[in-house]
């Protein structure tokens, strides 16, 4: 195989931003609503991203329902029930055929939380690689891609904690995998993460509404 070789289907794993539902940890230095306008922004400036990459079927495994902030040409899934690893799993059977992978795959699968992952997506590669993991600050991980669908690389890492990433890393590479890594980024669970990716993706919807977050914030002697 030679040459470059992006992923033909990108997954977007995402819920409904629903206030009281997303961004919760936020709530008390923002309000509900606050918090759900950041991961509405968040997941807009995902979508944008994914919908802009040539040759790509993006698709949406949502848990909630679609609304304006969905650009056109998403195939919209339900996410599956269970923890996130077997939801993970469960996205790449829905876009992955087992068994065709020249057809269907490579898949890349990413989440709504990296409003700066833009220029990180246009990079992506899997020439020479089985398995992607894109590793997060807080110890989690932003994407992971496969070639070919294996619920046993997700059922039972343990997700959401600081060691995630690093579980997730040595399933795939325990299963015989050749894992490429990409560039880490740090996701929004805290006021300072998203002031921090606010910085670092000026020009974004998060940017702006967290401009604004900011300002109401700074009118009340609050930090972040």
């Amino acid at each position: 195989m030679t040459g470059p070789q992006p992923p033909r289907t990108v997954v977007v794993l995402a819920k409904e931003p629903v206030p009281g539902r997303v961004k919760t940890r936020l709530v008390g230095e923002l309000t509900a609503t606050e918090a759900a306008a950041l991961a509405e922004a968040a997941l807009a400036d995902t979508l944008e991203a994914v919908a802009a990459l040539p040759g790509v079927r993006p698709v949406l495994a949502l848990d909630g329902a679609p609304g304006p902030w969905l650009p056109p040409g998403f195939t919209v899934v339900p996410q599956a029930s269970g923890g996130l690893d077997r939801r993970i799993a469960a996205a790449f059977d829905a876009v992955l055929a087992p068994d065709d992978a020249d057809t269907s795959g490579p898949a890349l699968l990413v989440g709504m939380d990296t409003p700066q992952l833009a220029p990180h997506l246009r990079a992506v590669d899997f020439a020479g690689h089985d398995a992607l993991l894109g590793l997060a600050d807080d110890g989690g991980y932003w994407a992971v891609g496969l070639r070919r669908p294996d619920p046993a690389l997700f059922h039972g890492v343990p997700m959401s904690e600081p060691v995630t990433g690093a579980a997730q890393l040595a399933r795939l590479r325990e299963a015989g995998l050749r894992v490429g890594l990409l560039p880490p980024l740090r996701d929004v669970d805290t006021v300072p993460d998203a002031a921090a990716v606010a910085a670092a993706a000026p020009g974004t919807r998060f940017a702006r509404r967290w401009a604004e977050v900011a300002r109401r914030l700074s009118g009340t002697g609050a930090r972040g």
